[in-house]
This record gives structure tokens, C-alpha cells and sequence, in this order.
């Protein structure tokens, strides 16, 4: 008799195939695996040092000062070794090839230093670029560990902490101030803002209200919010977005090295060179030491070393670079393809322009905004305080501060009563309210907030993610200088935004309102067709402005991108 699940919800998630789980044994084992090019290196340093001190310094027998070298090519060459010949069994003719044959050659002549220093150029190249994107090769693993393991879920009165994956349909959770939002949910309670700008684009901190849907991913802001989960957490957005990157680590194409590319015509050279030298000579040394001499050290120092250089120039500038056989191949690349919020902007809401009713002066409502936004925990607040640190002007004392959830922000200064609300409040207004709608500006793109002094139309703040001040000249120099003839721009943000930055820095072809899954499908649609470029950035991270004690008893208000937010932000994350 079969028994029915008691949780549906709990069963779906549980049939899932897991990933795989690696043994206490291949913990250990994998880690050394993946280091086995530096503690080959290792090795022969060590082998060679104590073969040079036992020899020249000790004066020992021969079969004592060569027994490190017999060690070092018996546990560092034959991996080496085994590893060039499957190459040569795929006729992947490299420049490491002919290293190989000089290490198998130096062993049967009896020729052992000559053989563990090949061991040691060859693995010290491939442990030095190992070393130079090891941050970068944590990425994967970064992003997993981003996502919290737990969440916490209301049971009656209670509040109690379970493991992620046992998070159900329908559950009621609690998710904290600063923390990552779990689950894709509903909220049911509280009023906040969420930063997904990692997951939409969108660079500006989204209000939400009850009725909102937050993101698993999203990073809640000062609020704490009640939600319901709409989806199992390995069917949520962040979940979908960590699965399309691991395919997309899978699935990269082999690409050949430039060392590849030479040793394909190289080595045979080399090699009918040693041949000739043994048959004019008839002793095999000459074969040996023309390899040896053959043996591209430079190659395979110098490549290495110079990716490191340039690694490390790119880490001090914020530039992380995952494949370093990129720095080989960009040139060849003309098809470049741009992410929006981060790459070519700064990733944050700037003011942008104010538009103010005649007979206001455009320095008066800044003061006036600046000294009552100080007490607002608004997303847009820190744009108009920086704006007004910019302009030098000094905040004015503001009383009678109040800030309820989806009325905007009150206060009173110099006797003088200030509001600062949305389009969409105005609209809903009693009394004057039509009157004041007439004297609004047109609806532009970017976010706006609408200024009342004792209740009339004082002026409009509009607010944009704007472009970096090197974008422009960057964009131009890569035709001329670089040779590119296509440029794009992708991003999850609404076309208008799009729209207005390529516009900005000069780009005519543009993708908007794109989740990361489709932006990675255009990216391989497009290197299909030419060799294909496309920096994006690893996270956005926000400055936090620090708060006055006073400020904490106030709620996130609710401004609109023209009073249509919600439906604004919907088309950006679609479902």
C-alpha cells in the first residue's frame, strides 16, 4: 500500500537529483589533484638543490646525489610524462611536447639533471599561471556561498530556523535587515526596499510594500519583511541564474594556446633536427642536447609569467580575468558586448536635473530637500545628499519629521511644510490636486520625486543611473584603436534606461530587459557568428551613508517611476 507524501511541496524538491557530494577521500585527494603542477615544481626545486649540495658539496657516490633526481623524475615526471603522451595520441602537437620527449630521452641516457630541470621549467610555467587566477577561479564558489543555507520560518508564534531546502510552497518566512532574501516570494508584511540590481539590472533599490515580489538573491535593506514562498528554492531565481553559470563553466569551447599554435610546427622541426645531429654524429647525446637546447624554456616561462603581469595589473584596476588565454585571443575579437548597470555606469542613482515651478530658485529646493532627505532611509535619499555635499550647501534645521509607509517624507522648515511624494500620491490626492498635476513637467526616463512646500508644486528631482565620466571616450577609442566594428549593449534595465546610456556614451545596438539567462544565450549567439568580447561585472556593492541615532524609528516610503514602479519592475524580472 503506497503512501501518500504529506508534504507536496517537500517531495517535489527531495526528487530532484542532488549534486554530487565528493568522499572524505576526495576532498583530500581533489584539492591535491588540482595543485599537482605546483607540488611537481616544488619538488624539483627541492630535488635539484639537494642533488647540487650532495654532489659538489659532500662529494658523494653518484648513486647517492642522483637518488633526489631518480625521486623527482620517478613522482614529478611520469604524471608530466603520461599527460603529454594522451596529447600526443590526439595529435595535440604543443610546445610542452618536445619537453616531454627531452624527459624521457634525459632518463634513458642516464642524463638526470637535464631531465628534472625540463620537469621543473615545465611544471613551474603551469603552477605560476595556476597561481596568477586562483581569486578568479573561486567565483563559482563565491556565488554559492552568497546564498544563504537556512532561512527562517513562522510557525505559529514561533520563529524557527530550517535548512533551505526544506523551505515549502506557501511558508511563511522572515527575512531580516541586510540579509539575502531566501526564496521567490510575495510580501505579506512590512515595507523596505531590496537591492537586485545583482539579479535585474535595475540599479536603483526597489521599495516593497505588501503585495511586492522579492527575488531569492535580492538583498533586503534596513527593514525586516514577512513573505510567502512562491517557489522551492532550487526553482527560484538564483538558483536558475547559479545553474546557467555552472553549465556555462561546462561548456566552454577548448581554445589553443599561442605556445599550442607554435609547437604545432616547432616541435616536428625540433625533432628532425635531433634525429639529423644523431645520424651525422651516431651518438644519441647529440639527439638529447639538441632537445634540450630545443626545448622552448622561454615559451614556457615567459607566457606564463607575462599572463601573471597582467593579471595582476587588471586585479589592481578591478578587473577580474577567469580564462587567462583570453589575454591570448582578445585581440582577435570584434564583437564587443557591454553590461549596463556597473560596467558603464557607477551602478547607483545620481540626480540628474531638477525642474522647478517659476519663481523657485533650483539652489533653495536642494537645501530645502537635502536637509529633510538627511532623515530618510529612502534609496534615492543618499542621491540628493550627495548632490548637495557637491554643491556645497548647508543643511537647515527640519522639525516635525514624519515618514509613513507610502505617503513620502514630511518635515517642517523655517516654518515652511515639506513634502516629498510621488507622481502617482499627488494623483490621489484631495483638494489641489489636479491643479498641481498641470504644473508637473512631462514624464522623462530615471526615477523621479515630486517637491510640495505647504502643498503646492514646488519642483521635480529626476534621478538616473549615470554614465561613468570615461565612458564615452572609452567607447570611441575601441573602432580606431582596437579594430572592433560591433558594439552592444545588454542589460535587464527598462529600454528606456538602455535606451538613454547608449545614447550617452554612443552605442546604437542595444538588448533590454534581459534576465542573465537570456543575456548569456546572446553571447553565444554571437560568438558563433565572430570571436566575441564580454566584460561584465562579478557584484555591485552599494555605499552605505551612516544615519543619524534619531533615524531608525522611520519607514521606507513609496515614490514611483511615474507612478508605475511595480509594473515597471515587473517586465524587468520576468518570470
Amino acid at each position: 500500500m503506497s503512501t501518500a507524501p504529506l508534504n507536496p511541496a517537500r517531495a517535489a524538491h527531495e526528487s530532484i537529483p542532488r549534486p554530487y557530494v565528493p568522499s572524505p577521500v576526495a576532498r583530500i585527494a581533489l584539492p591535491l589533484w588540482e595543485r599537482h603542477q605546483t607540488i611537481i615544481a616544488a619538488l624539483a626545486t627541492v630535488g635539484i638543490i639537494i642533488h647540487l649540495i650532495l654532489r659538489f658539496a659532500f662529494h658523494t657516490a653518484q648513486a647517492t646525489y642522483d637518488m633526489p633526481l631518480w625521486i623527482t623524475l620517478a613522482i614529478g615526471g611520469t604524471p608530466l610524462v603520461a599527460n603529454l603522451t594522451v596529447k600526443l595520441f590526439k595529435r595535440e602537437f604543443g610546445s610542452d611536447l618536445l619537453a616531454g620527449i627531452s624527459i624521457v630521452t634525459a632518463v634513458l641516457l642516464g642524463e638526470y639533471l637535464a631531465g628534472a630541470l625540463v620537469v621543473l621549467m615545465l611544471s613551474g610555467g603551469e603552477a605560476l599561471e595556476r597561481f596568477a587566477v586562483q581569486s578568479a577561479s573561486s567565483v563559482l564558489r563565491a556565488m554559492a556561498a552568497r546564498m544563504p543555507s537556512i532561512a527562517h520560518r513562522k510557525e505559529g508564534d514561533k520563529l524557527v530556523e530550517i535548512p533551505l531546502s526544506d523551505v515549502a510552497i506557501g511558508d511563511t518566512l522572515q527575512v531580516f535587515p541586510h540579509e539575502i532574501c531566501p526564496v521567490d516570494a510575495t510580501v505579506i508584511e512590512g515595507h523596505g526596499t531590496m537591492d537586485e540590481s545583482y539579479l535585474t539590472g535595475e540599479p536603483f533599490r526597489m521599495p516593497k510594500t505588501p503585495g511586492s515580489t522579492v527575488l531569492s538573491g535580492a538583498i533586503n535593506g534596513d527593514s525586516a519583511l514577512t513573505i510567502r514562498a512562491d517557489k522551492l528554492a532550487v526553482d527560484s531565481r538564483y538558483a536558475k541564474i547559479m545553474q546557467v553559470m555552472r553549465a556555462s563553466e561546462q561548456d566552454r569551447p577548448r581554445l589553443r594556446r599561442l605556445g599550442d599554435k607554435l609547437g604545432a610546427f616547432y616541435t616536428p622541426l625540433a625533432l628532425g633536427i635531433a634525429l639529423l645531429a644523431w645520424l651525422v654524429s651516431g651518438t644519441a647525446d647529440r639527439f638529447l642536447a639538441v632537445l634540450v637546447v630545443a626545448t622552448p624554456c622561454p615559451l614556457l616561462i615567459a607566457i606564463p609569467v607575462a599572463i601573471v603581469g597582467a593579471i595582476s595589473l587588471a586585479a589592481r584596476r578591478g578587473i577580474i580575468i577567469k580564462r587567462p588565454v583570453i589575454l591570448e585571443q582578445v585581440a582577435t575579437c570584434r564583437t564587443l558586448i557591454f553590461d549596463k548597470t556597473g560596467t558603464l555606469t557607477y551602478g547607483e542613482p545620481r540626480l540628474s536635473s531638477i525642474v522647478t515651478a517659476p519663481g523657485i530658485n533650483e539652489q533653495e529646493i536642494l537645501t530645502l530637500t537635502a536637509s529633510l532627505e538627511r532623515y530618510s532611509k529612502h534609496p534615492l535619499a543618499s542621491a540628493v545628499l550627495k548632490a548637495g555635499e557637491e554643491c556645497g550647501i548647508q543643511l537647515v534645521e527640519v522639525n516635525q519629521i514624519s515618514e509613513k509607509p507610502g505617503e513620502g517624507l514630511r518635515g517642517t522648515i523655517d516654518g515652511k511644510t515639506l513634502r516629498i511624494t510621488s507622481r502617482k500620491k499627488i494623483a490621489a490626492m484631495n483638494g489641489n490636486a489636479l491643479a498641481t498635476l498641470d504644473q508637473l513637467p512631462p514624464t522623462t526616463g530615471g526615477l523621479e520625486c515630486i517637491v510640495l512646500t505647504d502643498g503646492n508644486y514646488a519642483a521635480t528631482l529626476t534621478f538616473r543611473d549615470e554614465p561613468r565620466h570615461e565612458g564615452v571616450a572609452f567607447v570611441h577609442h575601441l573602432a580606431p584603436r582596437h579594430q572592433f566594428d560591433r558594439l552592444m549593449l545588454v542589460s535587464g534595465d527598462r529600454e528606456s534606461e538602455v535606451r538613454y546610456l547608449a545614447e550617452q556614451v554612443g552605442i546604437s545596438e542595444i538588448h533590454a530587459g534581459k534576465t542573465p539567462e537570456e543575456k548569456l544565450q546572446i553571447v553565444r549567439e554571437e560568438t558563433t557568428r565572430s570571436n566575441t568580447l564580454y566584460p561584465r561585472p562579478l557584484g555591485r556593492q552599494r555605499r552605505r551613508r551612516p544615519r543619524p541615532a534619531q533615524r531608525h524609528h522611520h519607514r521606507s516610503r513609496r515614490r514611483g517611476h511615474h507612478g508605475q514602479l511595480p509594473q515597471a519592475r515587473r517586465r524587468a524580472v520576468p518570470h
